[in-house]
C-alpha cells in the first residue's frame, strides 16, 4: 500500500512528537510492506510568523490532497496578543471546516500501567477506564453567528444545529457503540436549549435502526458530575461541539495521563481524516527531548485504522506501546510518584528514546 500523509508539526513540541510519529509509521511500513510518503505543512503560530495567517490556502490544499493528516500542536504564549481572527487556534477551526471532518473521536483510556496517576479513588475507577467521546466538530456555537453591538456593550454567539448535522454524528455514535459495549449516551441540555431538544428527537428517531444499542440521555451538568462520580457507567458519549470540548478534556484528566491520549477527526470518508494528540504545544519544553510522543504515536495507530483500514498494523502500534509501558519505561510526565525510583533504574527517557523503544517493540 502506498499512501501520502500531510504533516503539520505546528508549534512548541509539535515538531518533536510528529517526528517520532513518522518514525513509528515508517517502522510499520517496513514491517508490513507499505510505503508512506510525507509532506510538511505550515499551520498555527509558525504559519502566522511566515505568512501572516494561521492557515494559508496552500496548506489546506495540501491536506485535502493527502490520504491522511497528522497534526502535532498549535499555539503558545508568543501569539497571545494577536487579533482573535489570527490566533493559531484558528488553524484548527479552518482545518476542521475545510477538510469537512465533522466527528472527533477521542478515546479516554486509563492504561493499567499508569493507574496510579488517576486522581480518582480505586473504588471509583475499578479495573480501568475506557470511554469513547464522539464530539460534533464543525457546527454549534463555535461556528454559529456571533457579533457585538455598535457600543461594544453586548456580545452574542449562536448555538445552531440542523437535523442532518446531528444525524451524521449520531450515526458514528451508534456504530461506534455497536463495536464496543452497545451503550450510547447522548449528552445535551434539553431542559433548557431548543437545539438540545432536536438532538434528542433525532436520536430517538434513529434508535430503532440500532436495536442492540442501549440509548440513554443525560444533561451535560450531570454528565460532568457523573464522569468523576462513576465514569465506568459510560461507554460511548455523543454530544455537541462545545459540550464535547469540555467533557473530553475532563475525561482525559480522569485518566491521569493527558500525554497518552490520541484523537481522530473524521468526515464522510471521501477525504482525509485529521489525527492529533489532545495535549497542547508545551513551548517551555520544545526541542529539549522531554515531550511524551506516545499520544502522537497512538494517533498514528488511529490513522492506520480509520483512514487506511489497516487494523493489524494499528494494533501492532498499540501493543508496542503497551509493551514499553509494561517494561517500566516512562517519560517524565507519566512517571508520577515513582519518578525517583524509575530515574535511579534508568527508566526515565526522553522523546527520541521513547520513539526508539516503541519501534524496537514493533520489530520484536
Amino acid at each position: 500500500m502506498e499512501k501520502k500523509i500531510a504533516l503539520i508539526p505546528g508549534d512548541g513540541i509539535g515538531p518533536d512528537i510528529v517526528r517520532e510519529g513518522t518514525r513509528v509509521l515508517d517502522a510499520v511500513a517496513a514491517k508490513f510492506n507499505h510505503k508512506f510518503s510525507y509532506e510538511n505543512v505550515d499551520a498555527g503560530g509558525v504559519a502566522i510568523d511566515k505568512y501572516g495567517e494561521p492557515l494559508p490556502e496552500k496548506s489546506l490544499k495540501t491536506c485535502l490532497a493527502s490520504d491522511a493528516v497528522l497534526l502535532g500542536a498549535v499555539g503558545g504564549p508568543k501569539w497571545d496578543n494577536v487579533p482573535g481572527n489570527l490566533r493559531p487556534e484558528k488553524a484548527l477551526l479552518g482545518l476542521r471546516g475545510g477538510m469537512k471532518v465533522f466527528a472527533n473521536l477521542r478515546p479516554a483510556v486509563m492504561f493499567k500501567q499508569l493507574s496510579a496517576a488517576c486522581p480518582l479513588k480505586d473504588e471509583i475507577v475499578g479495573a480501568g477506564l475506557d470511554i469513547l467521546i464522539v464530539r460534533e466538530l464543525t457546527g454549534g456555537i463555535y461556528f454559529g453567528e456571533r457579533g457585538r453591538n455598535a457600543e461594544n456593550t453586548e456580545a452574542w454567539d449562536t448555538e445552531r444545529y440542523t437535523k442532518p448535522e446531528i444525524q451524521r454524528i449520531l450515526k458514528i455514535g451508534f456504530e461506534s457503540a455497536m463495536k464496543r459495549k452497545n451503550k450510547l449516551c447522548v449528552v445535551d441540555k434539553a431542559n433548557i436549549l431548543e437545539s438540545s431538544r432536536l438532538w434528542r428527537e433525532v436520536a430517538q428517531e434513529m434508535a430503532p435502526a440500532y436495536p442492540s444499542v442501549d440509548l440513554s440521555f443525560m444533561y451535560v451538568d450531570n454528565a460532568a458530575m457523573q464522569l468523576v462520580r462513576n465514569p465506568g457507567q459510560f461507554d460511548v458519549i455523543a454530544t455537541s461541539n462545545m459540550f464535547g470540548d469540555i467533557l473530553s478534556d475532563e475525561a482525559s484528566q480522569i485518566t491521569g495521563s493527558i500525554g497518552m491520549l490520541a484523537s481522530a477527526s473524521l468526515g464522510d470518508g471521501t477525504g482525509p481524516g485529521l489525527y492529533e494528540p489532545i495535549h497542547g504545544s508545551a513551548p517551555d519544553i520544545a526541542g529539549k527531548d522531554l515531550a511524551n510522543p506516545l499520544a502522537t504515536i497512538l494517533s498514528c495507530a488511529m490513522l492506520l485504522r480509520y483512514d487506511f483500514g489497516l487494523e493489524e498494523e494499528a494494533r501492532c502500534i498499540e501493543k508496542a506501546v503497551d509493551k514499553v509501558l509494561d517494561e517500566g519505561w516512562r517519560t517524565r510526565d507519566i512517571a508520577g510518584s515513582d519518578f525517583e525510583k524509575l530515574e535511579a533504574a534508568g527508566k526515565i527517557v526522553g522523546t527520541k528514546k521513547m520513539g526508539d523503544l516503541v519501534i524496537k517493540a514493533i520489530n520484536d
